[in-house]
């Protein structure tokens, strides 16, 4: 198995003098429940049992599954789950600091999410109207997360090859296998149900708060090393 280098991104400190060389970060992609807003898990529960599925099974690729006729009733089920909880949307810890210095930074900001549009609206006009998220990737692009392909056309619309210069910062096993397989750095928005996710191998930092990524950004992002697992 192929080392992995660790990331790193030049310091966004104005005054700060690199000897690295290290390559300039070109924006963040941010999931949205459980990274912007704190986590409605619950949702997943009902969701399932609205569609008469385990836990074992994808939510989305289920519904891709059903015949043509079936995944419009099927769709529409989770969007009433979604649409009611957006009415207790709670923003995350730090949301607002973390925002506020990227774009003090003039670092673009995109959300790549598996929620579908209006939550997703909802939570900005309420917490962050004056803060440009563009372009944001919901249910309708199609792979969804783990696949990379939202991420990558992020970077596209921002006239970068890949997702090497970016960060997705997320809080589940899809947000960081996206992120890697799309060359980004990955973030792990910590929380009482991800923690088995701190040492994996797609993950490349971990945060307990988003605004701990102020200082991290400002001094240089810098990757954990992570040792590849021998071959058995």
């Amino acid at each position: 198995m192929a080392t992995h280098i660790p990331k790193r991104f030049a310091a966004l400190k104005e005054t700060a003098v690199s000897s690295t060389q290290a390559p300039v970060l070109k924006g963040v992609v941010f999931d949205m429940d459980g990274t912007l807003c704190l986590p409605q898990t619950y949702m997943f529960g009902e969701m399932r049992a609205a569609l008469g599925i385990s836990k074992a099974i994808d939510i989305l690729e289920h519904i891709e599954s059903l015949p043509a006729e079936e995944q419009p009733a099927a769709y529409n089920h989770i969007k009433n789950i979604e649409q009611e909880a957006m009415k207790s949307q709670t923003p995350q810890p730090g949301l607002s600091a973390l925002m506020s210095y990227l774009d003090s930074r003039n670092i673009r900001k995109a959300i790549c999410t598996r929620n579908f549009q209006l939550p997703v609206q909802n939570l900005l006009s309420n917490f962050l109207p004056t803060s440009l998220f563009h372009p944001i990737v919901t249910r309708d692009f199609k792979p969804p997360k783990p696949s990379p392909a939202g991420i990558l056309h992020i970077a596209k619309n921002w006239g970068l090859e890949d997702g090497s210069g970016l960060i997705m910062v997320g809080d589940s096993i899809d947000d960081m296998m996206a992120g890697r397989a799309a060359g980004a750095a990955t973030v792990l928005l910590l929380s009482d149900v991800n923690q088995h996710l701190m040492e994996h191998g797609a993950t490349d930092l971990v945060i307990r708060q988003l605004d701990e990524l102020v200082d991290i950004l400002e001094s240089g992002f810098q990757g954990r090393e992570i040792i590849p697992e021998k071959a058995v």
